[in-house]
Order: C-alpha cells, then structure tokens, then sequence
C-alpha cells in the first residue's frame, strides 16, 4: 500500500466524477453472495445505480408465506428507486423493463437466470461475479463444488458476461486458501466480502478502459449443477473423507442425512476416524462404517427433532449399534 499514489488515485477518481457523470448501472441478484457487491455499488462515486433486479417473493417456512429475497430487502433499505422482480428475466417485457432505465452498466452476483443477449450489449458491458477461480466450477453451484473436490484454494472472478454460461472474458481474480473445515455458507460469506472488495477495486479502471478482459483458458474448465435433495443422501460406499466433505459442502441444502431402522438422521458434523473394523454402512459407537474408515458423528438430527451431539443420540436410540444404514427410503 503506498499512501502517495492512492492520494493521487482519490485526487483523480475526485476530478473524473466532478467531470463526468456517472454511469448508469443495474444490478442484478437474488443470493446472499451479492449483498456486499450491491452495497459497494450503491456507494460508489462513479456509479449512479438506476436499479435491482431481483426474483420474485418465494413461498418459505412451513406456513410457505411468500418471503423477499435479501437483495430485495437489502435494496429496500438503501431506498432504490426502481427494484423489479421478474419471474422470467428473458420475457420481452422483463428486458423491456431493464432497458427503460437506460442502463450502460449491469453488474450481476448471484442472480440464477440466464441474461439475454440484449442486456449485455451495454456502453460498459455487463460483469459478472462468480465464486470460483474461472475456469473451474463454472455453473449453479461453485461454493459447494469447491469443497467437495477438497480444493486447496478457491476464490472470486469478475468477468464480462457473454451469452455462454459462466465462459466470458476475465476482468480480475482474487485468491482465496482454504483449509479443508470450510462449510458452504462460511465460505459464501468470507467469498462475499471478497467479492465486494474486487468490484471496487475494479469498478473505476473498468469504466475508464483501462482493464483488458482476457479469454478464459482452454484448459481446466468443470461444471457443476444444481444440487437435489437426493445428493444429500449418505453413500457408505464412499470414503470417509469424501463423506466428511459432503456434510460441510451440503450445508444448509440438501443438508447430508442417512435413513437408519430408527428413522431418518441428519448428519451436521462429521469427522474422519480410524480404519473401520465392520462392513460400510453399519453403525458403531463412534459413528458410520464407510468404505476405508470411520465416520465419526459429532453432530446428528434426528428426524422432526432438535440438533444433538452422537452420544446424546445413542442414549435415546442404542438399538442403532450395529445395524445398517438403509439404501433408499423405507
């Protein structure tokens, strides 16, 4: 960090935006990852943000009541002018409803929908951020991919979208280690901190010509999808560190379970132990034979009931000892 040239940097970031107006922008996004990118943008000297776009209010909870997204509520709090909720963002009147704010900016972080072409032929383009070092984990689910491949690193790209998913031109990339205790929803909120931090960096270059997006490499590009509540069901077949990464990635959905003789058992923790002494899938004190080790079960849930540690699970259900985790749903 050098004090003298970002003195200098303010001094023109100050001259460029008393000079020239600011460019108008729409954000689009209906996960937590965006939250600090919508609010970064909000504040921006360079940025007027004209509007959000959003999906609509979803049925939640068990009384389904229709619940906003939080970038809805996030746009709310910050008094955006126009917040448009589109149940299909390609629907010739939802494009209509973006180009009516005249945008020359689109700025996009955890939306969900694929954005017409004629949304991304803007004066400044349209950027997206993605939690993934592009080209890897390209798709519905980078966060939970990255761990479940056991990744030793991970981190943020800013790309100009093009009309492929997740395949445009890399703007800028920031690094991020991780240390394999890493469950989706704490590496979504680090990586969302991330996220905001690069847009800001990027923003002012971006808009001033300054940033030459490059090709994303041939080589190392994955795929990944959305998740089903099925993928969250235990195979004991598999090796216990492969489990183990199963429970953190599958947080909060599908969540990782197995169906026992004494019902359905959420697993919320997990760790890997010794060399099993029993076939896969059979219970022991400890936890759940898999094809190598132990799976030791630090944190379970039975079904309808509340989050317990294994012990106090096994003093209310001791007859699980011993007997084998079911294949399918009883």
């Amino acid at each position: 960090m050098n004090p003298r040239t970002d003195g200098l940097r303010g001094a023109a970031s100050v001259l460029r935006t008393a000079s020239t107006p600011r460019v108008r922008t729409v954000f689009l996004g209906s996960g937590g990852f965006g939250l600090d990118a919508l609010r970064r943008l909000a504040a921006h000297p360079d940025v007027d943000l004209v509007g959000v776009v959003t999906a609509p209010p979803r049925p939640a909870g068990r009384k389904q009541q229709l619940k906003n997204t939080v970038i809805d509520d996030q746009a709310t709090q910050l008094g955006m002018p126009t917040i448009l909720r589109p149940e299909r963002l390609r629907a010739p009147e939802a494009v209509g409803e973006v180009m009516a704010l005249r945008p020359q900016l689109l700025v996009l972080a955890d939306y969900g929908q694929i954005v017409p072409g004629t949304l991304l032929d803007l004066e400044h383009g349209a950027l997206n951020l993605h939690p993934s070092l592009l080209p890897r984990h390209r798709g519905a689910t980078p966060i939970p991919a990255a761990i479940l491949a056991g990744d030793t690193e991970t981190g943020v790209t800013l790309m100009r979208m093009d009309e492929g998913l997740d395949t445009g031109p890399i703007v800028a990339q920031r690094r991020v280690a991780l240390d394999g205790s890493e469950t989706t929803p704490g590496l979504e909120e680090a990586l969302t901190t991330v996220a905001g931090d690069l847009l800001e960096e990027s923003l002012a270059p971006w808009i001033g010509g300054e940033l030459t997006p490059a090709a994303q490499p041939d080589a190392g590009g994955t795929m990944t999808a959305p998740l089903t509540r099925e993928d969250g069901r235990m195979d004991p077949r598999k090796r216990a560190d492969v489990l183990e990464r199963e429970v953190r990635a599958f947080m909060p959905w599908p969540g990782s379970f197995v169906d026992t003789a004494e019902g359905r058992l959420g697993v919320l923790s997990a760790s890997v132990g010794s060399v099993a002494d029993r076939p896969p899938g059979v219970f022991g004190p400890v936890g759940l034979a898999a094809a190598d080790r132990e799976l030791r079960l630090i944190e379970v849930r039975p079904a309808g009931g509340n989050a317990m540690p294994w012990e106090a699970y096994l003093r209310g259900h001791p007859r699980i000892i011993g007997t084998t985790a079911l294949a399918s749903d009883a």
